[in-house]
């Protein structure tokens, strides 16, 4: 029963630490992206935008559960490693955007969660511009290359 309580009590904290991260991993979504992202998404259903913030808490996701497996059954350390991995795959992700940013015409936040241009213009993809696809490429690639590190 012990053992039981120990694997409860490891799944909350591993899930707090998990929830934390893709609530920053939120916020960066917030910070790089023009306008209120809850609204773009949940209110005016903006694909570009929820494009954005799926990859990058998929590839947290991916990254936390990486950490999670690896952790050799030592709780304090895992926790640590989940942490510290989570937090440089977040930072990375932002670095990857902003170098793409600095790459390519225009402000890129507002490029992706805008809908119309291009996209919209030739059909696109729902509304998708496919620098959407592009960033979301590069922040599953940034999340594959840390839980790499991580294993």
């Amino acid at each position: 029963m012990d053992d039981l309580l120990d694997e409860i009590g490891a799944t909350f904290a591993y899930g707090a630490i998990g929830i934390a991260l893709m609530a920053i991993g939120y916020l960066v979504v917030e910070v790089t992206t023009p306008g209120r992202l809850g609204k773009q998404i949940w209110t005016d259903g903006n694909r570009g935008a929820a494009l954005l913030l799926s990859a990058k808490l998929l590839g947290i996701g991916a990254i936390v559960t990486t950490a999670i497996i690896t952790s050799d059954n030592d709780l304090s350390d895992g926790l640590i490693d989940t942490a510290v991995f989570g937090g440089i795959g977040i930072v990375l992700m932002v670095v990857a955007f902003l170098l793409l940013d600095v790459t390519t015409p225009g402000k890129l936040g507002a490029t992706l969660v805008d809908g119309g241009g291009a996209a919209t213009a030739g059909g696109g993809a729902g509304g998708i511009h496919p620098a959407g696809w592009v960033v979301a490429a590069a922040d599953l690639g940034v999340a594959a290359i840390v839980a790499g590190a991580v294993s």
